[in-house]
């Protein structure tokens, strides 16, 4: 019982301090919204992680700047940094690591805030990445600083980090840096992603994925004369028809035990991703015709995602056993297949400690039931269990993940509040071995 009133205590005491901090919190979230790290190509990664950086100095963070030269999309340009802040206690424990991507996507059209403002507006922050995964962020070293500022002499030690590149895979970020150990589980051994899930949800973990490319084969010929070439377009059509005749019917029949969100998601899915054939586009600008061809060749770029139930080697030969049969009925027809990479589908025991102590956080902060989710899409999850080898990895954070690459993202300030307040929780629990 005593214990039970002493937890009690020290959550009534990070409520205070994390609400005390609201317009720290407001003032950093806008910070960072306000450094445009927009990838592709991956511009201001060093900008954010030293303004990171000199935050966390301030709370007794020893800083890492790490650059992931050679990683895809790494360049003299547009180099690849990555921060990695980590306090050590005052006695021996467990490393709780909080993981964060910097980046963000593109704006598009549509906004009535500035992208790139951090807009106040009805208790919420407007801006790119102020859903994904920025308030994220901001919320966890908030969460952070205030469980230092009580008890600087935890037991363990607390990491944070701001990595590159998670919205096109995370090659130049948690992969590279999983690579050098930096997620070993003999160096950290808790990890949350404040991924933007709703506060009351605990994403367990994501579907697979494969991403290929399909190549069909023609012979060039004149346009008026089609009949002495041979359209590689027309056969990417045949290809895209068997797709929809058999492929897509067959995956719709596939449902899996995950819980994944939305329920649309909770069967295998596919996207066409990109289609190409004939001719080079021509430049912006250049006002006259295309040439009279018979095009020999088309592209396609596949985005097939794969449930937990499924191998990766089904998820390809589905796709080459379709592409058999269209050459086994269409004469002429040639094709190249190309995997241009492949993630596992992964999920953490709901049995685990990070599980247990995010949701005893959402129980103590939010009054409420935790819900357990699995994301339709991959995120960094991925590359923490495979190249790291550690399953004590969950996504949880603030924000509404509708709102993630639209206009108008935004995150509900009241939200981070609550979720900071989840993380610090689930941060005294795992310290202190409750989990």
């Amino acid at each position: 019982m005593a214990q039970a009133v002493d937890q009690s205590d020290r959550q009534q005491a990070l409520s205070r301090e994390i609400a005390a901090r609201r317009d720290d919190l407001v003032a950093l979230t806008q910070d960072l919204i306000r450094i445009p790290t927009l990838n592709p190509p991956g511009e201001f990664y060093r900008d954010i992680c030293e303004y990171l950086a000199r935050r966390l100095e301030k709370s007794g963070f020893a800083i890492e700047l790490l650059r992931a030269i050679g990683t895809p999309g790494d360049s003299e340009r547009h180099p690849r940094w990555n921060v990695i802040a980590r306090r050590e206690g005052g006695r021996s424990g467990p490393c709780v690591h909080f993981n964060s991507h910097i980046d963000v996507v593109e704006t598009g059209a549509g906004w009535t805030f500035d992208p790139f403002a951090g807009t106040v507006a009805d208790s919420r922050i407007y801006g790119r990445g102020a859903c994904d995964m920025k308030g994220g962020l901001a919320a966890s070293i908030i969460a952070a600083e205030a469980y230092v500022a009580l008890w600087p002499d935890h037991p363990g030690a607390i990491e944070i980090s701001g990595t590159a590149d998670e919205e096109t895979g995370g090659y130049g970020g948690v992969a590279w840096l999983a690579e050098q150990g930096y997620f070993s589980p003999e160096r950290v051994q808790h990890v949350i992603i404040p991924e933007p899930l709703n506060k009351d949800r605990i994403c367990l973990g994501h579907r697979g994925v494969m991403w290929a490319q399909i190549s069909t084969h023609g012979r060039i010929a004149h346009g008026s004369m089609p009949f002495l070439g041979d359209c590689a377009v027309r056969h990417m059509g045949a290809v895209i028809s068997e797709m929809e005749n058999s492929l897509f019917p067959a995956l719709a029949k596939k449902r899996t035990a995950m819980p994944v969100v939305p329920d649309g998601a909770r069967q295998s899915t596919m996207n066409i991703n990109s289609l190409h054939g004939g001719q080079t586009e021509p430049e912006a600008g250049f006002t006259g015709f295309p040439s009279a061809c018979v095009p020999d060749r088309a592209r396609m770029v596949i985005d097939r995602r794969y449930l937990i139930e499924e191998q990766a080697d089904e998820v390809r030969e589905e796709i080459v056993a379709l592409l058999e049969r269209v050459k086994a009925e269409r004469p002429g027809f040639r094709y190249d297949f190309e995997e241009l990479w492949q993630v596992s589908p992964t999920m953490t025991s709901v049995e685990s400690p990070v599980v247990k102590a995010v949701e005893r956080g959402i129980r103590s902060a939010l009054s409420c039931e935790p819900v357990h989710v699995v994301s339709p899409g991959t995120y960094d999850q991925k590359h923490i269990d495979r190249i790291g080898r550690l399953k004590d990895c969950i996504a949880y954070g603030p924000g509404i993940l509708d709102l993630a690459h639209q206009p108008d993202e935004y995150v509900g300030i009241d939200d981070m509040i609550d979720s900071a307040k989840v993380m610090a929780f689930a941060v005294d629990d795992l310290l202190h071995g409750r989990a």
